[in-house]
C-alpha cells in the first residue's frame, strides 16, 4: 500500500476562507448529497478498492453484486448503462441520479463491501492506496464537511442530528451493542436507525423499545437474574434495579432515573406506536422519534456501562 505524500484531507486556503466568511454549515442537511462530496466518494473508492480496470474480476465481482442488487430494489432492467464495466456503470448512476435516497443506497453498499469484502480479502485488492479504516473515517469527514447528516457506523449509514450528541451519547452506545452478547439489541437499534432515516417514525419508537428490552433481557441473563418470559420493560428494570446494576450508594441520584426509564421510551412507544390508532392514522413527529432514538441510545449506554463495572459473574 502506498504512502501519500499529501495528507487525503487537506485543509486548503479556500476551506479556512469558507469559514472565515461565515459559509460552513453549522447545522446538518439531509436532502441532497452535493456534486463535489459525490466526486469525493468516487475516489475513496478508487483508493480504497485498488485498480478499476474494466477486464480486473475482484472489484467487478464487487460492483456487479451492487448493480445487481439496484435493479432488483428500484424493480428495473438497468440504470441507464453508461460506461465499460459495473464499476463505470454504477459511478455514473451515482453522480448524476437526483434521488438522494438512491445516492445513500450506493454508498453503504459500497461501504459495506469495503468494511467486510475488501477487509477480508485484501491480497484481491491490487495497488490500494488507503486502508478500509482510513476510507469509512474519510466518508465520514466529507459528510461533515459538506454538512450531510450522516456517518457510516457499525455497518451502516445513521442520521446524525448533532456532532455533539452523536459523538458522546450514539457511538459509545453502538460501542457497547458491537459486543456479542448484544447481538440482537444490536440489530434491532440498527433497525430503528434505519426507520428513523427513511421516515418510519413509529417503527423506529417501536424498535427502540425491542433494542432497550432485549439489552436488559441479556444483562439479567449474564448475570442469572430471573424474569418472567414476557416481562415488560418496567418489570426489567425493576430486576436490573433490585440487582445492583447502579450501586446502592448511588440510589437516590438515580430516583429520577428510574421514572425516565419507566416512564421515557416505554411510555413514549405505548402511546404512541403500540396501541390500535381508532378511526385515524396517528401520526409520530420526527423529533419525538429522535428524542426516542437518543434517549434509548443514552439508556443503552449507562446500562451497558454499569454491567461492565459490575463485579464479573
Amino acid at each position: 500500500m502506498c504512502k501519500q505524500v499529501i495528507p487525503t484531507i487537506v485543509e486548503t486556503f479556500s476551506k479556512r476562507q469558507k469559514r472565515i466568511d461565515g459559509e460552513v454549515a453549522d447545522v446538518f442537511q439531509y436532502e441532497t448529497v452535493p456534486s463535489p462530496l459525490r466526486v469525493q466518494v468516487v475516489y475513496i473508492w478508487e483508493d480504497a478498492y485498488g485498480v478499476t480496470s474494466p477486464t480486473y474480476s475482484a472489484i467487478n465481482d464487487v460492483f456487479t453484486m451492487i448493480y445487481r442488487v439496484l435493479l432488483r430494489e428500484y424493480g428495473v432492467f438497468d440504470l441507464g448503462e453508461q460506461g465499460d464495466s459495473p464499476f463505470e456503470i454504477v459511478g455514473h448512476f451515482f453522480l448524476k441520479t437526483e434521488n438522494t435516497a438512491k445516492v445513500l443506497d450506493i454508498i453503504e453498499f459500497s461501504f459495506q463491501a469495503i468494511d467486510n469484502y475488501v477487509r477480508e480479502n485484501p491480497g484481491q485488492f491490487l495497488k490500494r492506496e488507503i486502508s478500509p479504516d482510513e476510507a469509512i473515517a474519510e466518508l465520514n469527514a466529507r459528510f461533515r464537511e459538506h454538512g450531510v447528516g450522516y456517518q457510516y457506523e457499525s455497518g451502516q449509514l445513521i442520521r446524525v442530528d448533532s456532532e455533539f450528541v452523536h459523538s458522546e451519547v450514539m457511538k459509545p452506545a453502538l460501542k457497547i451493542l458491537s459486543d456479542p452478547m448484544y447481538k440482537g439489541a444490536n440489530a434491532e437499534f440498527l433497525t430503528a436507525h434505519q426507520h428513523y432515516r427513511e421516515g418510519r417514525y413509529k417503527a423506529c419508537i417501536t424498535e427502540c423499545l425491542k433494542s432497550f428490552e432485549s439489552c436488559l433481557k441479556v444483562i439479567c441473563k449474564a448475570r442469572d437474574w430471573d424474569y418472567p418470559k414476557r416481562a415488560t420493560a418496567k418489570h426489567l428494570i425493576e430486576i436490573v434495579l433490585k440487582g445492583g446494576l447502579i450501586p446502592t450508594f448511588m440510589a437516590s441520584h438515580f430516583t429520577g432515573l428510574r421514572s425516565t426509564l419507566e416512564s421515557g421510551v416505554p411510555a413514549l412507544r405505548n402511546n404512541l406506536s403500540a396501541h390500535g390508532q381508532g378511526d385515524e392514522i396517528a401520526g409520530v413527529p420526527e423529533y419525538i422519534a429522535s428524542y426516542t432514538l437518543h434517549l434509548t441510545a443514552l439508556t443503552i449506554r449507562l446500562l451497558g456501562t454499569a454491567n461492565n463495572a459490575l463485579t464479573p459473574v
